[in-house]
């Protein structure tokens, strides 16, 4: 994904001195970053507390607040306690950086610094920052930004890529049956399953990612995406019944009243995949792709147990 895409986010530089400011204001600037100035750490926070930006580009000596307290503030404050910092300061010693990480900085740069390095670092933090926001607190796996931004990247390079779009069967009732809580377990069960079985086939650089709810993604190779979608059914139908008591379990479904008053037979738990590929079709946006994965894989939710469907549809 490009940086311009994310050139509206909003740094603060924070120097008492006026030249070094108005140099990191124009290097950011031409980076796209909205750049906004201050000359000590208390102008800083009562900034960040109005408008709280994206980073803090901080100079540890100031007068008035300096950049270390100004960290303890910002991280005390609900309102800018998840703002990413990086502290700039004249002294190298390894104390120093510790003292300035254990204060809550994210990172940190000892002048002289080249622009080149500051601005990979300042790239760096808030790359991360933004993968952290992106990521599932349940399953830890990387969200939709995180999602849309790896099939946009692949789309723009015109790479050959696969999108295998899975979704849980008769999770629902497992749910009703059972609970939240073991409902949690069943989507952290699903993560993990997926997540290892495409790294497995795929190779390390497959991308995994949680929609959310009980639906997940698979960004892989073109020509894996068979093997990839045979390995998560036979290893998730192979697994599904330990995620039930033993006696359901082993009978292969649960009964819940419905509501007329009757009971009624819910299989397992199973998994359907929907495939788009880009073998017989070209994307120029990650919506597509994901469209037509998500059609697959509503077209073979029709289909009993679990199992896939591919696109294989040309433009």
């Amino acid at each position: 994904m490009s940086d311009d895409l994310h050139a509206a986010e909003r740094i603060l530089v924070v120097d008492d001195s006026s030249t070094i400011r108005r140099l990191l204001e124009i290097e950011l600037r031409s980076a796209g970053f909205d750049v906004r100035t201050a000359s000590d750490g208390r102008e800083a926070l009562e900034a960040a507390r109005d408008r709280c930006p994206e980073l803090i580009l901080a100079d540890v000596m100031m007068p008035e607040m300096g950049g270390l307290e100004l960290t303890h503030h910002l991280r005390e404050d609900p309102r800018t306690a998840g703002v990413s910092i990086i502290l700039i300061t004249a002294r190298g010693m390894s104390a120093d950086k510790l003292e300035g990480l254990a204060a809550g900085a994210d990172d940190y740069i000892v002048k002289p610094f080249d622009n080149a390095e500051m601005l990979a670092r300042v790239k760096g933090v808030l790359r991360r920052s933004r993968e952290l926001r992106a990521q599932s607190p349940l399953t830890r796996l990387p969200g939709n930004i995180r999602i849309q931004e790896e099939i946009q990247q692949r789309v723009e390079e015109e790479a050959s890529f696969c999108l295998l779009y899975a979704d849980l069967d008769n999770f629902k009732a497992y749910n009703d049956y059972y609970g939240f809580a073991r409902g949690d377990e069943v989507l952290q069960a699903a993560a993990r399953i997926i997540q290892e079985v495409s790294i497995a086939v795929g190779g390390p650089e497959t991308f995994v990612g949680h929609v959310g709810g009980d639906d997940f993604v698979v960004v892989s190779h073109v020509e894996r995406w068979e093997q990839i979608a045979d390995a998560i059914v036979e290893r998730f139908d192979r697994e599904a019944p330990a995620l039930y008591d033993p006696l359901e379990g082993e009978r292969g479904y649960i009964e819940i009243e419905n509501r007329r008053g009757e009971m009624q037979q819910f299989p397992l738990v199973s998994i359907s995949i929907g495939v788009a590929t880009t073998e017989k079709r070209a994307y120029t946006h990650y919506a597509e792709a994901v469209s037509i994965a998500s059609e697959m894989k509503t077209f073979t939710k029709r289909t009993a147990g679990s199992s896939w469907a591919v696109d294989r549809r040309t433009d």
